[in-house]
């Protein structure tokens, strides 16, 4: 395992890029990235395993969708620097719910193929209104409040996160219900627009709350001052 892990030129590169193959139709269904230890699993278990830039961790293609890839092979390019592997896709590819991630026509901005699965069924409503934020950063400003406020800069999404906040707390210091739901609602959005500011993944905030299980709230706080 590790004389073939070694054939690619990781002097050169830290993250190998992948290209992922239809085997059967060869249509290219996205481009991903592994590091040595996804691309040993992706070689052991013959399911993709990728290494998320986003997440900052290895992610099994499918964990939350069940769409997993089954490899059936990989091909290394000539300069030993980038994969690509031809799998059989269960379910579809792309997190927009569609069978493959390159679906938008450069030029045009024509979308060539329609959604197939929700989202929001394969990812929970989070991750999918993260992703949806993301997309807004190219909107246009006067159509799209995500698109005006990533526009303004941190100074007023910050502003924004800041004032739902209070509103929240309000509504939680008056006992309304639906309001707290509401203001948690707005809460969170802003939250999302903030972190996708800086391209970060809510999965790495479900990543540090994980690490904090069997922590006592005094200790984590400890740690943080040492």
């Amino acid at each position: 395992m590790q004389e073939i892990i070694n054939k690619i030129d990781w002097q050169k590169i830290e993250l190998l890029p992948v290209i992922v193959q239809d085997v059967l139709s060869n249509e290219v269904l996205m481009m991903a990235y592994m590091d040595k230890k996804a691309l040993e699993l992706s070689l052991s278990t013959r399911v993709a395993h990728y290494f998320s830039r986003s997440k900052q961790r290895i992610w099994k293609k499918g964990e939350s969708s069940g769409h997993i890839q089954e490899i059936h092979s990989f091909n290394i390019d000539c300069d030993n620097d980038t994969l690509l592997i031809k799998v059989t896709q269960h379910g579809v590819a792309c997190h927009t719910g569609r069978p493959s991630c390159f679906f938008t026509e450069l030029e045009s901005g024509k979308i060539q193929s329609e959604v197939e699965v929700s989202s929001e069924a394969l990812y929970g409503v989070i991750d999918t209104l993260y992703h949806t934020i993301q997309e807004r950063k190219n909107a246009d400003p006067s159509v799209s409040w995500t698109a005006k406020l990533l526009s303004k800069g941190d100074n007023t999404i910050l502003k924004k996160v800041v004032e739902e906040a209070g509103e929240f707390s309000f509504a939680c210091k008056d006992n309304d219900e639906a309001e707290i739901i509401y203001e948690a609602a707005d809460l969170t959005y802003h939250v999302l627009v903030a972190l996708a500011a800086k391209n970060i993944s809510p999965d790495r905030v479900k990543q540090e709350l994980a690490r904090r299980f069997n922590m006592s709230g005094i200790a984590e706080k400890s740690s943080r001052d040492t």
